[in-house]
């Protein structure tokens, strides 16, 4: 006997996540920030996700460094994810997330490459993930 066919419905949470069956998961409490002063100046979003742009910096190859990303809907027991939205320079950036602490996250960049600096600046995506 075959299995019925099922509707699946959008759902959407107190917390600003919708989830459907066409698009995934969808934060809608989104915002964004851009670096004002150099690579390792703080910025501030109290958002569950956004976009980071740096400024453009010159990190030496095989180097990291690191900002505070001060959010007051973060609490150190969260998960904090970070990607890479976009990048045009020379270098391999990498980026992480290294500290997590109530109302803020650390993110490292790192250039992977072995000779050539990053050049140009780096736009982020961040997504926090509440713990139950």
């Amino acid at each position: 006997m075959a299995e019925p066919r099922r509707e699946f419905r959008p759902w959407e949470f107190s917390q600003g996540i919708k989830l459907s069956g066409t698009s995934g998961i969808t934060q809608t409490n989104r915002g964004t920030v851009t670096q004002l002063s150099s690579t390792t100046t703080a910025v501030t979003l109290s958002k569950l996700s956004g976009t980071i742009t740096t400024i453009a910096g010159t990190l030496a190859a095989a180097a990291e460094e690191s900002f505070t990303v001060t959010n007051t809907l973060v609490a150190a027991t969260d998960y904090v994810g970070v990607c890479i939205k976009s990048y045009g320079g020379a270098g391999t950036p990498f980026a992480f997330v290294s500290a997590t602490a109530d109302g803020s996250f650390q993110i490292t960049v790192t250039n992977l490459h072995a000779a050539n600096a990053l050049d140009a600046l780096i736009v982020l995506n961040f997504t926090v993930i509440k713990a139950a």
